[in-house]
């Protein structure tokens, strides 16, 4: 069973080419994240779970659905991690997770997708987002040949700096920079409540027509990117930068 989290579409997308190419079922874990339902799942077939990278780890939100869940049945399980740029060292922390879990790790796979994260990057073009996808392609088929053969992911040693980013930065991140108090609408917001309904953590609200964030933010850049009239801002580091959603 391939279960998977994506704010801007770039998991997705791998999950549900995966799921093609080894015949498998794909779940979206959105409504799960969002309704706070830890209800146990099953599977005869290995899981494969894929999530963006945040922070050279895997989302704290898909972390904590999978430490409240039980997976019963296989007892292996796959992940797959997009990523602008690298995962860091996020393997070893999931490698952790499984042991706590009593599950049989099977390794972690990077593929580099699109950069979403306007937050503090700039995004890609429409052609050069494709140009990326289509890069990926190669490697998400050699990761479902892998799940399909039952062999674990091969991965490549880890550096200083992978190991720096996700065991030093990553716990600094969170608290100094993933927050909601930036983001802000603009005038040409035409109160559809898109924002409210794409938001994985139930953090936004309407207020006079206008979305109003809580505290509890993830960054997964949903409500920005999705808003069909881009009247979402993050402070001034998203401001003149294209929104982005998987083209695929």
């Amino acid at each position: 069973m391939i279960i998977y989290f994506s704010g801007t579409g770039n998991s997705e997308f791998v999950a549900k080419r995966t799921g093609q190419m080894i015949d498998d079922e794909v779940i979206n874990l959105f409504d799960r994240i969002r309704g706070h339902d830890f209800s146990a799942l099953s599977s005869d077939r290995p899981w494969v779970v894929v999530a963006p990278t945040y922070s050279w780890r895997i989302p704290r939100i898909v972390e904590e659905w999978l430490r409240r869940t039980k997976l019963t049945g296989n007892k292996q399980i796959y992940f797959i991690l997009t990523c602008g740029g690298s995962i860091g060292n996020a393997g070893k922390y999931l490698k952790i997770l499984c042991e706590e879990k009593g599950m049989r790790y099977m390794g972690c796979q990077e593929i580099v997708m699109p950069e979403n994260y306007i937050a503090m990057f700039g995004t890609p073009s429409k052609e050069e987002a494709l140009r990326i996808i289509q890069d990926a392609e190669g490697i998400i088929e050699e990761t479902a040949a892998s799940i399909k053969n039952g062999a674990a992911f091969l991965e490549p040693k880890r550096g200083i700096v992978d190991k720096m980013s996700s065991t030093v930065i990553n716990p600094v991140f969170y608290p100094v920079f993933v927050h909601s108090k930036k983001f802000y609408a603009l005038d040409s917001c035409i109160s559809c409540g898109k924002c409210v309904t794409q938001c994985p953590l139930s953090n936004i609200h309407l207020e006079k027509g206008k979305p109003v964030w809580g505290d509890n933010c993830t960054h997964c850049m949903a409500c920005i990117c999705r808003c069909p009239k881009e009247a979402i801002e993050y402070g001034k580091k998203s401001k003149g930068k294209a929104r982005y959603i998987c083209p695929k």
